[in-house]
């Protein structure tokens, strides 16, 4: 816990972190698989490919797809390839442009705040805590996101996935928070539930909390060594020297 004594800032990841948003992505893959004549996948192994953007979400999606069907047309002795398919490379193109149009339905509606975000998020607020977002996700989904959960109002920085050239677990969008924030990386705490997460605060200099409610492709966070593991996100708050009780306290002044 020593290095979170220099703590002046905190930045988030977002899905997995301070969003459940599974149930919204699956069904916009799901949705562009089925268009493409793909077998859909379902969301307990969707949960393992979120974490490095819609890109190669949809690649991991479409690789597990195209295996799946060959295994399926091989157990009913057909060529385990339809020689009518378009090229691999073409379908990628599709099957991302496809997930755009179904994920901007279904990424309100198919999304929810994890326990105790939102008030964690209002306390370190109100407490004058500088707070920002990091995330993979395309930038064009992140704001609308953000409102309808009403928590844009808490954050002063915010980097989607178009808005730097290299994506977590690169060091770029943290030393950007960073800058703007203007702290010092080691003044900044990132909090996220995946081993991109820990990667790019490591790579960035910041401190780091790990999650171990998140998505993480099926891998415990412990094995990626944050510098602090916690299993609830209100435990952020004793950790920075804030109780619990401060966001009633805060509510009720």
């Amino acid at each position: 816990m020593d290095k979170l004594q220099a703590i002046r800032g905190v930045a988030f990841d977002l899905d997995g972190t301070l969003v459940d948003s599974a149930p919204g992505l699956t069904s916009a893959v799901d949705q562009a698989l089925y268009a493409l004549e793909l077998p859909v996948a379902g969301e307990e192994r969707v949960v393992t490919w979120i974490g490095n953007g819609a890109d190669v979400l949809m690649e991991r999606a479409l690789t597990w797809a195209r295996q799946e069907r060959a295994s399926q047309r091989s157990a009913q002795g057909k060529p385990s390839v339809d020689g009518a398919d378009i090229p691999q490379e073409e379908q990628q193109r599709i099957l991302r442009k496809l997930f755009d149009r179904f994920y901007e339905e279904t990424v309100e509606e198919g999304s929810f705040l994890f326990p105790d975000v939102l008030e964690t998020l209002s306390t370190l607020h109100a407490k004058g805590i500088p707070l920002g977002l990091v995330t993979n996700k395309p930038t064009p989904f992140v704001a609308p996101l953000l409102e309808a959960l009403d928590i844009a109002k808490y954050f002063s920085v915010i980097v989607g996935g178009d808005d730097v050239q290299n994506k977590k677990p690169h060091p770029e969008p943290l030393l950007l928070v960073a800058g703007k924030l203007s702290l010092t990386p080691a003044e900044l705490l990132f909090v996220g539930d995946s081993r991109n997460d820990i990667l790019a605060a490591r790579a960035a200099g910041c401190p780091s909390v790990g999650l171990t409610y998140g998505y993480n492709y099926g891998e415990a966070i412990t094995l990626s060594e944050p510098d602090v593991v916690f299993d609830h996100f209100k435990d952020l708050l004793p950790a920075l020297g804030l109780s619990h009780s401060e966001h009633q306290e805060l509510n009720n002044d």
